[in-house]
């Protein structure tokens, strides 16, 4: 496995210092079976990013081990040049909802107000400071009014707004979304993406891990195909191809159908 220190590898030298996320030789295995292999990727600034795949891809495995959040074969993560150790203050991460325990005891706004605990420092009292950017994040997402009912008692698409808005009290600069659009209702998925905009526009880096590829060209401008290994990276408009999409999907008829009317959609 690939210690955690805080040097950088050497290897990383090989990929610009001021790139948000970059991954180098990247490989991750359960029980001795690789789910991703050989993974070199360099994510630029500024970029709504998809990463699209289909399922047992490694789009969940690749977010997670970028955050430390599982054990690595082989490889190295930088952001902007040093470890995710060093750069965890800047980095924001939307978990699938699924893997919550929604009914812990706590406030919509206290979940959010832990966004703001690594600007505060752990085991210090909340200011008044941090307490108001949580309600502006609570609010940014459409749920102010909800600030104070226990989690357990919102909707699906309420819970996934509450964990949008403790990303965005994070202030981060680079934020990891791992399905954030999966079943949320209409005014949930609006509300993503109008949040993704407002990030964009503040020059914010979002990689996004989607499923949907008749959206895929309206909601990113960057993508990365992934089938255990990159099978394409760049701009939307060179990549999101029917050859790329078919390497990638390795010709599953359905998925395949799928993104052709995606693509005939785009063009209309």
């Amino acid at each position: 496995m690939s210690p955690k220190g805080d040097a950088v590898d050497e290897n990383l030298t090989a990929h610009p210092d001021n790139v948000p996320l970059a991954v180098h030789d990247l490989t991750v295995a359960y029980h001795r079976k690789p789910v991703l292999w050989d993974i070199d990727l360099d994510i630029p600034e500024g970029k709504l990013v998809g990463i699209v795949g289909p399922n047992g891809a490694g789009k969940s495995t690749l977010i997670k081990a970028c955050l430390d959040l599982i054990p690595r074969a082989s490889g190295e993560i930088g952001i902007y040049g040093k470890p995710y150790q060093q750069q965890r203050h800047l980095v924001g991460y939307v978990p699938q909802r699924e893997s919550v325990d929604w009914d812990f005891p706590i406030s919509a706004l206290d979940v959010v107000t832990m966004g703001t605990y690594r600007q505060l420092g752990w085991f210090r009292r909340v200011k008044r400071a941090q307490k108001e950017r949580a309600m502006e994040a609570i609010e940014q997402v459409g749920i102010g009014h909800l600030a104070h009912r226990q989690i357990s008692q919102l909707s699906g698409g309420q819970q996934q707004r509450v964990f949008l808005a403790r990303a965005l009290a994070q202030d981060a600069k680079l934020y990891l979304m791992d399905e954030p659009f999966a079943a949320v209702d209409a005014a949930t998925e609006e509300a993503i993406v109008q949040l993704l905009q407002t990030l964009n526009e503040k020059g914010k880096t979002v990689l996004v891990v989607h499923h949907d590829l008749a959206t895929v060209k309206r909601y990113f401008d960057w993508l990365v195909l992934l089938n255990m290994r990159v099978v394409e990276t760049g701009p939307t408009d060179e990549v999101f191809t029917t050859s790329n999409l078919e390497k990638t999907y390795g010709g599953k008829l359905n998925l395949l159908s799928e993104a052709a009317r995606a693509l005939q959609a785009a063009t209309r």
